[in-house]
């Protein structure tokens, strides 16, 4: 990181920058140019959590390279300025790296979609089966991140 200054090395921020955003970005290997898709997610035990349909073009090129990239942003916001120079963001962001794995188990979907609801403010889920049976849930295995931030955080 080039501006070590804004790098952010403590583990309850890093933490809470993961467990309260709701979007996170995956940018995903293809050819000619790489594909970057926002999601919805849930965050748990280094893993995030996304569900998909059970065909598609990120389904396609997870299964032929499970490795990518991803991007969170926690509450972001332009502050102007007298000039144009002035201006700057406030913001605290995650970049990392992970594989994905495809999870087809009623039971592991079931608890994946659970992190998901969580994360967005429900903790009691019931689950119509027809639906479950349309549905995958993906899981980003952490291996490594990097948070920074800019602008005042008190």
């Amino acid at each position: 990181m080039r501006r070590k200054e804004r790098e952010i090395k403590d583990e309850v921020i890093i933490n809470k920058i993961l467990s309260e955003s709701s979007v996170c970005r995956l940018a995903l290997y293809d050819e000619p140019y790489p594909y970057i898709v926002p999601l919805n997610y849930g965050y748990r035990d280094g893993a995030l959590y996304f569900h998909c349909a059970k065909e598609g073009r990120k389904l396609q090129l997870i299964k032929n390279n499970n490795k990518v990239g991803f991007e969170i942003e926690y509450h972001s916001e332009v502050i102007g300025g007298n000039v144009s120079c002035d201006y700057t963001t406030r913001y605290r962001s995650i970049i990392g790296t992970g594989s994905v794995k495809i999870l087809h188990a009623d039971e592991e979907k079931r608890f994946g979609f659970d992190v998901i609801m969580k994360q967005h403010g429900k903790d009691d889920n019931t689950y119509i089966q027809r639906i479950l049976d349309k549905a995958l849930v993906l899981k980003l295995e952490i291996k490594s991140l990097t948070a920074k931030q800019a602008g005042d955080w008190i």
